[in-house]
């Protein structure tokens, strides 16, 4: 054969063979824009919250003294005293239970011709007190005094021991009932573990309660309020709902440990403190000065809900503790306090501003009802012992209200024996939400991306009410917000809104945890006294709830649903306020690959917007240092002939906005 023939003829042979690998690698994603699957719920995408990690009480709750009232179990807890002068029996500890059984304890400072240094208390705060040079800091306390004859001088002290901050108080009530009385005063310095440190001036006796300091930035400049960059997070991911207080808190570890509504509400001195049941759940996370003062209370809750937006998703005992503790439950004939609990509640969010619990909504100052939809009875119990406990609280519900929904539990994991009995139980009593839960490693999800493509679309829907990928394992302490389990995480979720006829609410979990003072992780957004920052996995969140869209439409790739198929998950929406088609998608191989996506059935604009979240280290994590490590990336792209080109990232979630002309 001629050489020359022969090498001109294996050129081509190989640029055709490039052309024709280069063409296969090209992945052709059909959007069937006119063919509407299903109306996509405001709520489908919400957060959980729950007081674990100091998510509430050195978290949210901005309030910077650490047993302010003097009940958690070992009184002073959190303060030490000292001074040069202080004798046995300066500082007691006294109870007026008889009087007070909320509240009963409070201290009583003796002050004999003190002076500076003479007789102090410090309080550590949550893992010491996060303090900003310039704002000011609102001190104040309850008192009562035969005479005034006591000042208080405030200090806030660096770990030197250096003063950055101070006020002085002078209380001028006098007699038998109790006064508050507050004063502000400015930092000097920024500390992120200062302490507080009172000295008391004068001769005399004094007791004192709710001893409280905030700083004035709270969210909303509310004082006594939630601290502002916590919830601004939230707020950025405008959620369809928020779920609370949990979780597991609302089981407790005994049925006294449970989560009382009635007693988190009205007047803050007037919450009645428990322990946290997270306090010592975990051997190796102790925690003993973890309690719940229930400064945030329900109404606080359901004020969140309504500032950043979402609907209020309350979650009630139903007669039984933790299973995994306790597994306690009230007798059948003695569940009706709970069921009125539930009633109550109701009334409380949604009721007229002169019925019993409307009014005390109203005195809290918010007359207008919360228009509260639904709620949850229960969470992750599971047996027949909670279906008989549901049932009773669904009729007396149900009978009163019957526009409530309802969120039922599956127990805690989304397959096994127990899942399949719920499952099918709650199905047959029409229930209807059903709330899965999933905590598993980032292969699951990204095998159980079509979980949902085969389930009954009318009746029951689901509520994806608690998941988050596990880089370790579940309860692990080495779980880490990696890249990997947002990315499965977003592989998942798009099976989710695929199929938003059947899931029409889900939430990651846990929400927030303090550096100091977690007990679970993965979480959601990370704290310090001073800092915050979203995870990848908030990351992922965020994207999939501020493009969630109103109508789902098919996606195709190969003429199927995208689950997995080379790698790539996807899902497809209309949004109606902004006439625009969202194409979410994951491609989880380790290459860059070329994909188009074909717009069936409207015309386009000649450009969209992609938001692109991508890594190379599938072990990249957000931090205080490093915030935005994992972050979206914008970028432009045109549109031809109803054809998007688009070059996906390897390990990368994108997300396509295109205007419908």
């Amino acid at each position: 054969m001629n050489k020359k023939y022969l090498l001109t003829s294996l050129i081509v042979a190989q640029t055709v063979f490039c052309l024709s690998g280069s063409f296969a690698q090209t992945k052709v994603f059909k959007v069937q824009a006119n063919q509407i699957k299903a109306e996509i719920q405001p709520t489908m995408w919400g957060v959980f919250f729950e007081d674990i990690n100091m998510g509430a009480d050195g978290g949210i709750y901005a309030e910077m003294v650490k047993n302010r009232s003097f009940e958690f179990y070992t009184p002073l807890m959190g303060w030490k005293v000292g001074g040069k002068s202080v004798k046995e029996g300066d500082v007691l500890v006294l109870n007026r239970k008889e009087e007070n059984t909320a509240n009963p304890r409070y201290i009583q400072v003796t002050a004999n011709n003190a002076g500076k240094n003479s007789i102090n208390l410090t309080n550590e705060g949550f893992r010491g007190m996060g303090i900003k040079k310039g704002l000011r800091y609102d001190f104040s306390v309850m008192y009562r005094q035969k005479a005034a004859n006591v000042k208080m001088h405030l200090e806030l002290i660096n770990p030197k021991g250096e003063v950055i901050g101070a006020g002085l108080l002078s209380p001028t009530e006098t007699g038998n009932n109790w006064h508050k009385q507050a004063v502000s005063f400015n930092a000097t310095e920024t500390e992120q573990k200062a302490k507080l440190n009172i000295w008391f001036e004068g001769d005399g006796k004094i007791d004192l309660d709710m001893i409280s300091l905030f700083p004035e930035d709270t969210w909303k400049r509310r004082p006594g309020g939630m601290r502002a960059d916590m919830i601004q997070l939230l707020a950025d991911m405008k959620p369809g709902f928020i779920r609370f207080p949990g979780g597991c808190i609302v089981e407790g570890r005994d049925l006294a440990n449970r989560y009382q509504w009635k007693k988190t509400v009205g007047p803050i001195e007037e919450r009645q403190l428990i322990m946290n049941r997270w306090n010592t759940e975990f051997a190796n996370k102790q925690a003993p000065d973890y309690f719940q003062t229930f400064g945030l209370g329900f109404f606080e809750y359901f004020q969140l809900a309504e500032d950043i937006g979402a609907q209020p998703l309350p979650i009630l005992n139903v007669g039984m503790a933790c299973q995994f503790n306790s597994a306690e439950v009230v007798a059948l004939d003695e569940l009706n306090p709970y069921v009125q609990d539930a009633l109550d509640l109701i009334e409380f969010a949604n009721g007229k501003s002169n019925s019993k619990w409307g009014k005390i909504r109203t005195a809290m100052g918010h007359p207008a009802p919360f228009n509260l939809k639904m709620m949850g009875v229960g969470n992750e119990n599971w047996g027949p012992q909670y279906l008989e406990r549901l049932q009773i609280f669904t009729k007396a519900i149900k009978d009163k209200y019957p526009e409530m929904k309802l969120v039922n539990s599956s127990g805690t994991d989304p397959n096994g024996d127990r899942f399949d009995y719920l499952n099918t139980a709650l199905r047959k009593m029409n229930a209807d939400f059903i709330d899965e839960h999933y905590y598993r490693k980032p292969d699951w999800f990204l095998q159980n991306a079509n979980r949902y493509d085969n389930y009954p679309r009318n009746g029951t829907k689901i509520f994806a009410g608690e998941y988050a990928a596990q880089s370790d394992h579940t309860v692990s302490v080495n779980n880490k917000n990696t890249w990997q389990t947002a990315m499965a995480e977003a592989a998942f979720m798009t099976g989710l809104e695929r199929n938003a006829d059947v899931v029409t609410m889900a939430s990651y979990a846990p929400l927030f945890a303090h550096a100091d003072g977690w007990q679970w992780t993965p979480d959601l957004i990370w704290v310090d006294n001073l800092r915050s920052y979203g995870t990848a996995d908030y990351q992922v969140q965020k994207l999939f709830s501020l493009n969630k869209g109103t109508q789902e439409v098919p996606i195709l790739l190969n003429e199927k649903a995208v689950s997995g198929t080379d790698g790539f998950y996807a899902c497809a929406a209309l949004d109606k306020p902004t006439n625009e088609i969202i194409l979410k998608v994951v491609n989880t191989s380790s290459k860059a690959q070329t994909a188009d996506f074909m717009i069936d059935g409207v015309k386009t604009k000649a450009k969209a917007n992609v938001a692109v979240l991508a890594g190379d280290n599938l072990e990249q994590v957000n931090s205080f240092d490093n915030p935005g490590a994992v972050s979206p990336k914008m970028q432009e792209v045109s549109i031809q002939n109803k054809k998007l080109q688009l070059r996906l990232k390897p390990y990368s979630f994108s997300v396509i906005r295109i205007k419908k002309a």
